[in-house]
């Protein structure tokens, strides 16, 4: 496993790769890494001949007052945890002065989508979404992946990510890895280190929720309003959350929608606080038809 550093020595690697006739796989982290991240590693590797890991705290993702400085990531403990795999090649870790060499505040040129930003975690987190595709069209740029996965659980994100790569012309496949979840249902998560031990008990009633609206769909329930205020009301079961979002929308262009279609994707997802923990959960399910 080969650590690299330098977007332009990154660069060079990967274009020799390709000329060598690789598959070139990309998996993008924050690092801070977990068995979710180890479970797209696996699944990358039957991607493609090369598997790329690349850990950078991104600046330009996080909100004002959010949690830049102490995101959990550990660099040398998460490349070991890489090497122990026997899955990645290469990681790329470069610095922030590597991605954006004029500076990360005084960058003129940004990647961004207004339509698919303005519900679920847009409205909380401004400028997140921009500095979310503009980092990833730079790894692009600098790894040079075939293919590239992204977990599930961000899935506003990964929405975003598959329109990005068609709309701009990008010669990368983005596929999607389905949510790592502990026992009791919560999704594994970096920030889940941030929970007290109180509550992380009481977080489970975000993946309780999004499965209960998933079953809801399921079972024929096509009014929105009724889905949502169901999830609403599981998530204010537990005292210590704080629900910023509880809604389902058009997996097509994340819009609200009035009813249920047959035959549609949607896409039930919450996102609510415990403590400093900003903590999100989704189900992705298409409307069955109409029973006879």
């Amino acid at each position: 496993m080969e650590r690299v550093q330098s977007a332009s020595g990154m660069r060079r690697r990967a274009d020799a790769l390709r000329c060598g006739g690789r598959r070139l796989v990309l998996v993008p982290t924050m690092g801070g890494l977990h068995r979710g991240h180890l479970a797209l590693i696996r699944a990358a590797q039957k991607q493609g001949d090369h598997v790329t890991v690349s850990i950078f705290v991104n600046p330009t993702q996080f909100a004002p007052g959010e949690d830049y400085a102490d995101y959990p990531t550990d660099l040398d403990r998460d490349c070991m945890l890489l090497e122990e795999t026997g899955a990645v090649d290469t990681v790329f870790a470069p610095t922030v002065d590597e991605l954006y060499p004029t500076g990360a505040a005084r960058q003129a040129m940004w990647v961004q989508s207004e339509l698919l930003t303005r519900h679920l975690c847009g409205p909380h987190r401004q400028g997140h979404f921009r500095g979310v595709l503009t980092v990833v069209t730079k790894l692009f740029s600098c790894c040079r992946p075939h293919v590239a996965l992204f977990g599930l659980k961000d899935a506003q994100q990964y929405i975003l990510l598959k329109r990005l790569v068609a709309e701009l012309l990008l010669d990368v496949v983005i596929l999607g890895h389905e949510t790592v979840r502990e026992p009791d249902g919560l999704a594994l998560s970096s920030r889940n280190a941030y929970l007290s031990r109180t509550d992380r008990a009481q977080a489970v009633v975000l993946s309780r929720s999004v499965t209960a609206a998933r079953r809801a769909i399921l079972n024929g329930e096509r009014r929105v309003t009724v889905i949502e205020a169901l999830m609403q009301r599981i998530i204010r079961q537990a005292p210590s959350a704080r629900l910023e979002y509880a809604e389902v929308v058009s997996t097509a262009d994340l819009q609200p929608l009035e009813a249920l279609l047959p035959g549609t994707e949607v896409l039930a997802a919450v996102a609510a606080r415990f403590g400093k923990a900003r903590l999100i959960d989704n189900q992705f399910v298409t409307v069955p038809a109409a029973r006879a």
